[in-house]
């Protein structure tokens, strides 16, 4: 029986060997594996962040060349957009960039702040407040109906003094007046009705005819 028994310790403990030794061959081939697995994931993740760095970077090269383009095609560009409020139509129209803009507040000038006046000029702005300032563009938007506006150049046309001529621009139709546009002011102007306004683009000066002809075929407004 003490034989038996030998035996049967021996057999036992040979299969807890062999178990124990199997355990052993299978963590060991788990490490590894794990071991493999991250160092593929570490290499996949490594080229994914380079691929995404490569990409970003080219993308931000790209934005920066579109920024460039759109820097370089504004200090180019010869003109400037004014835009007016939007309660008065917003009236809108290209001019040169080297021109300064003075847009009036003073109630004393803009008639109690009942309309909205703007001057321009190269450079600087003469005074406003000065009788014979004159001046490039005057815009003048005011709350009188267009047929009344026009009726007080009506005398003037009547006697030669100042020559009317439809004016169409951007779908919107008007009236130029050239010739003696105000006492003792030669220039010209273009007359638009807005809503219950009446907007009135002029130059005091025959000298600047010709910005004033490229200046109107840019004027647009929201009826």
């Amino acid at each position: 029986m003490a034989t038996k028994k030998s035996s049967y310790q021996r057999g036992a403990v040979n299969t807890q060997l062999l178990v124990i030794i199997g355990l052993l061959v299978l963590t060991v081939g788990l490490s590894g594996l794990s071991a493999w697995l991250f160092i593929q994931y570490t290499d996949q993740k490594t080229n994914v962040d380079s691929k995404i760095a490569v990409a970003e970077a080219e993308a931000r090269k790209q934005q920066a060349e579109e920024d460039d383009i759109k820097i370089k095609a504004i200090e180019e560009e010869p003109n400037r957009e004014f835009a007016g409020p939007e309660d008065y139509g917003r009236l809108s129209f290209k001019y040169p960039k080297n021109w300064s803009v003075y847009v009036a507040t003073d109630p004393t000038i803009t008639r109690r702040g009942n309309e909205y006046r703007a001057y321009l000029s190269p450079v600087v702005v003469p005074p406003i407040e000065a009788e014979n300032s004159r001046y490039a563009l005057s815009v003048l938007i005011e709350n009188e109906a267009y047929d009344e506006v026009l009726d007080d150049y009506r005398k003037a046309i009547e006697e030669g003094e100042v020559k009317s001529s439809p004016y169409s621009v951007n779908d919107h139709e008007g009236t130029r007046l050239d010739g003696l546009i105000d006492k003792d002011i030669r220039g010209s102007a273009v007359l638009f009705r807005v809503r219950d306004k009446t907007i009135t683009v002029s130059t005091e000066a025959e000298t600047f005819s010709d910005y004033f002809n490229d200046i109107i075929a840019t004027i647009d407004f929201n009826d």
